[in-house]
């Protein structure tokens, strides 16, 4: 096994075991009416859901699209060399 599925098992079982310990109920306030009880356990695990959607969301990587993409590629498969495209002047500059 890799390490990193090991990793992610290790910190599965310590969450479950985490979210089992901690399964006493408790008063949770809600912006508006009556404070409630309700279990640890869930309110921890809306919680760590809610961590990981939003960690997946940011952690992804984004589409970059570049209009210059066919240019550039138009361009190399030419076999045009870039001394062609030079005016006199930037020849007579490089040189």
């Amino acid at each position: 096994m890799k390490a990193k599925t090991i990793f992610i098992i290790l910190l599965t079982a310590l969450l479950t075991l985490f979210l089992t310990v901690n399964s006493d109920p408790v008063e949770f306030n809600f912006l508006i009416g009556e404070p409630v009880e309700i279990s640890k356990l869930i309110v921890i695990g809306v919680c760590v859901l809610i961590g990981f959607i939003l960690g997946f969301i940011v952690g992804r990587p984004r589409k970059t699209v570049s209009s210059y993409d066919h240019e550039i590629e138009g361009r190399s498969t030419n076999g045009a060399s870039t001394s062609n495209t030079l005016s006199d002047e930037d020849r007579d500059y490089i040189s």
